[in-house]
C-alpha cells in the first residue's frame, strides 16, 4: 500500500459524503414533532383530554373577552365595571357543575332519561308563551325570569331533541329505509318544537334547533330528498319570521342590498366590519378596543367576535376559529371511534350543533350571513347558553371516555389523576343488544299411546310412502 492510497481513500470518503443529500435540521424537527403528535393521539384518552383542553380554553377566552366587552356598559348601569362579568362567572360556575354531572352520569342513564327531558322541554316551551309566566325581552317571549336571572327553555329543547332523537333513530335503525319509520316520531315532534319557538318568535333558536334535526337525520342515513324538503320548509319558516317583524325584514334586506339599506338596519353589521378592520394582524391590545364605547351595540353578546378581532387582531380570530375547527375534528373522532350507535350519533350531533352555531355567529359578524342573534358558544355573554353549552361539553367528554380503548385503559389502569379528582366512575363496556330468538312453535298434542301416531306427525308419509 503506497502513501498515496490513504489520501485517495480519504478524498473518496469526502466526495461520497458531499454527494449524499443532508436533511435540514428543520425537517428533522418537523418529522420528530409529527411522530410525537401521532403517538400522543394514539393514546387511549387523547380525545377526552382534547375536549377538556378546548372547553377550558374557550371558557377562559370567553371570560376575558366578556370582561373587556362589558366593562363600559356595566359601569353605566351600576357604577361598577364588573357587573356583567360577575354574572358571567356565576353562570360559568353553574355550567361547570352541569359539566361534571354530564361527565360523571352513566350514558345509559342519560339515554333512559331522554324521553322525560323531551316532555319537560315541550312543557316549558308551552309555558313560556303564557303571559304572566314567560317574560318578553327584545320583542320575543322566550324567557323565564327568576328575579335577576333569566332562563331560555329553547336551549334545553336542543339537548333533549339531540338525545331523544338519537335514541329513537337507533332503536328503529333496522327500519329507517322506510319513510314512515324514519320520520315518525322524530320529525313531528321537532315540527311541534319549531312551531312553539316561532310563536315566541325566536329566529336564532329555530335555526339552531333545525341544525340539530338535520344532523340527526344525516347521521341516521336519511335520503337526500328529505333534506331538500326540509330546506324548503326552513326557507318558508325564515320568510314567515322575517315578515312577522319589521326589524327582521330590514336585516334581511340590508344583507341582500347593503348599499340601499337604511343606516339603522345595517348599523351593527357595518360597525362589526369596522372593528375587524381596525384590529389588523395583532389588534389594538386587550381592553383597548373602542367599539365597546357604544359604537357597536350588543358587543358582549352577539358581536363579541368583532371585539376579538379588534383587540386581539387576526391572530385572536384565528385562535377562535382554530379551537372550533379542532372541536369539529375531535367530535367526529369520538363518533367514529365509538362502537355504541347511540353514542356515535349523539357525539356527532352535538359536535355539529356547537360548530354550526359558531359558524353562523362568525358568519354574520363578518358579513357572510344576515344577522340572526345567535351567540358564540362559551365566548358570548349569556346565562342559559353558557350553562347548556358546558353541559353539552360534559356529555361529549363522557362519550370520549366510552371509546373502546379508553374503557379498557380506565378499567385496567384506574381512573388516573383527573378521574380521581373528579370522582369519575369507570365507564361500562359496550354490550351489543341481544338478538331476539324466534318463537318456538308449541308442541303438538301426543296421541293416547304417548308418542303420537305416525299419521298425525307425518300425514303425507302415511299416505304414500316417501316423497
Amino acid at each position: 500500500m503506497t502513501a498515496l492510497e490513504p489520501a485517495r481513500a480519504e478524498t473518496q470518503d469526502k466526495a461520497g459524503k458531499e454527494r449524499t443529500p443532508r436533511r435540514p435540521a428543520r425537517h428533522g424537527r418537523i418529522h420528530a414533532a409529527r411522530v410525537a403528535l401521532t403517538a400522543w393521539l394514539g393514546r387511549p384518552l387523547a380525545s377526552f383530554h382534547l375536549v377538556l383542553a378546548i372547553c377550558g380554553l374557550l371558557v377562559v377566552l370567553g371570560l376575558v373577552m366578556v370582561l373587556s366587552a362589558s366593562s363600559v356598559i356595566s359601569q353605566q348601569q351600576s357604577y361598577s365595571p364588573y357587573t356583567v362579568f360577575g354574572k358571567q362567572v356565576v353562570f360559568v360556575l353553574v355550567g361547570l357543575v352541569l359539566f361534571w354531572i354530564g361527565l360523571r352520569m352513566p350514558l345509559r342513564k342519560i339515554r333512559s332519561w331522554s324521553p322525560t327531558a323531551l316532555w319537560v322541554s315541550l312543557l316549558m316551551l308551552v309555558l313560556v308563551l303564557i303571559p304572566g309566566i314567560g317574560t318578553q325581552v327584545n320583542g320575543t317571549r322566550s324567557w323565564f325570569q327568576f328575579g335577576p336571572v333569566g332562563f331560555q327553555p329553547v336551549e334545553v329543547a336542543k339537548v333533549a331533541l339531540a338525545l331523544w332523537g338519537a335514541h329513537i333513530l337507533v332503536v328503529k335503525r333496522g327500519l329507517l329505509h322506510q319513510y314512515r319509520h324514519l320520520l315518525v316520531p322524530v320529525v313531528p315532534v321537532a315540527l311541534v318544537m319549531f312551531a312553539l319557538i316561532m310563536l315566541q318568535p325566536d329566529l336564532g333558536g329555530t335555526i339552531t334547533l333545525g341544525v340539530v334535526l338535520i344532523a340527526l337525520l344525516w347521521f341516521a342515513g336519511a335520503q337526500m330528498r328529505l333534506f331538500v324538503a326540509l330546506a324548503g320548509g326552513a326557507v318558508a319558516g325564515a320568510l314567515i319570521l322575517a315578515l312577522n317583524a319589521d326589524y327582521r325584514l330590514l336585516r334581511v334586506l340590508a344583507f341582500l342590498n347593503p348599499e340601499e339599506a337604511p343606516d339603522s338596519a345595517n348599523y351593527q353589521a357595518a360597525q362589526a366590519l369596522y372593528a375587524l378592520a381596525d384590529g389588523g394582524l395583532f389588534g389594538k391590545g386587550l381592553g383597548q378596543g373602542p367599539s365597546k364605547y357604544f359604537y357597536l351595540p350588543n358587543v358582549h353578546n352577539d358581536f363579541i367576535f368583532a371585539l376579538v378581532g379588534e383587540e386581539l387582531g387576526f391572530l385572536g380570530c384565528a385562535l377562535v376559529l382554530g379551537l372550533f375547527a379542532l372541536l369539529a375534528v375531535v367530535g367526529m373522532r369520538i363518533a367514529t371511534r365509538n362502537i355504541d350507535p347511540w353514542i356515535r350519533m349523539v357525539a356527532a350531533t352535538l359536535t355539529v350543533w356547537l360548530v354550526a352555531q359558531a359558524a353562523i355567529n362568525i358568519g354574520y359578524v363578518v358579513g357572510l350571513l344576515p344577522v340572526t342573534g345567535i351567540t358564540l358558544p362559551l365566548i358570548s355573554a349569556g346565562g342559559t347558553s353558557v350553562v347548556i353549552t358546558l353541559l353539552v361539553f360534559g356529555i361529549l367528554a363522557n362519550c370520549a371516555r366510552h371509546e373502546p380503548e379508553s374503557v379498557a385503559a380506565l378499567r385496567s389502569q384506574g381512573p388516573g389523576r383527573f378521574g380521581r379528582l373528579m370522582r369519575l366512575p369507570a365507564p361500562d363496556p359496550y354490550q351489543p343488544p341481544a338478538k331476539r330468538r324466534p318463537a318456538r312453535t308449541p308442541a303438538r298434542p301426543r296421541g293416547p299411546g304417548g308418542s303420537g301416531s305416525a299419521r298425525r306427525q307425518h300425514p303425507r308419509r302415511s299416505r304414500g310412502g316417501t316423497r
